[in-house]
């Protein structure tokens, strides 16, 4: 018995459809790490890239449980002496799809695989996005 070993481009390609309204942003960004990572496929290669295309829209009406939108902060490197901060309410005013992207990113490989993986999602802030030509399928995510 030998082990399968998937190949670049041998897995088909799907395209899911998340509506991100009241959905926790942890429980929906795992989800949507495991269909681009292609871990919901019995062909599933952890050095290939086997995963999904994700479309999430409405990415500003995404919840965050408890006091988090005052609390959660966000920091950053500049390069110079301080760290930069700011609130998960200040993200997502200046940008909606951040937080959303983020998670996501954060949740995927650290390697040229993770990148290449969070190149197939695609966050809008409204209820439109512009890829009806590929199909897409909605699919339900982030389900307690």
């Amino acid at each position: 018995m030998k082990t399968y070993m998937a190949k670049p481009g041998e897995v088909p390609r799907n395209w899911w459809v998340v509506d991100a309204t009241d959905k926790v942003l942890g429980r929906l960004a795992s989800d949507i790490a495991v269909l681009l990572m292609g871990k919901h496929r019995p062909q599933y290669t952890p050095h290939v890239d086997t995963g999904d295309f994700v479309v999430v829209v409405n990415a500003d009406k995404v919840a965050l449980t408890g006091k988090k939108w005052e609390q959660k902060r966000y920091t950053w490197y500049t390069g110079y002496t301080h760290l930069r901060s700011e609130s998960a309410q200040e993200r997502m005013a200046a940008k909606p799809t951040l937080i959303l992207t983020e998670a996501v990113r954060r949740m995927l490989p650290k390697n040229k695989l993770g990148k290449t993986m969070l190149t197939k999602l695609k966050v809008y802030a409204g209820g439109e996005h512009p890829h009806q030509a590929q199909n897409p399928q909605p699919t339900e995510l982030g389900a307690k």
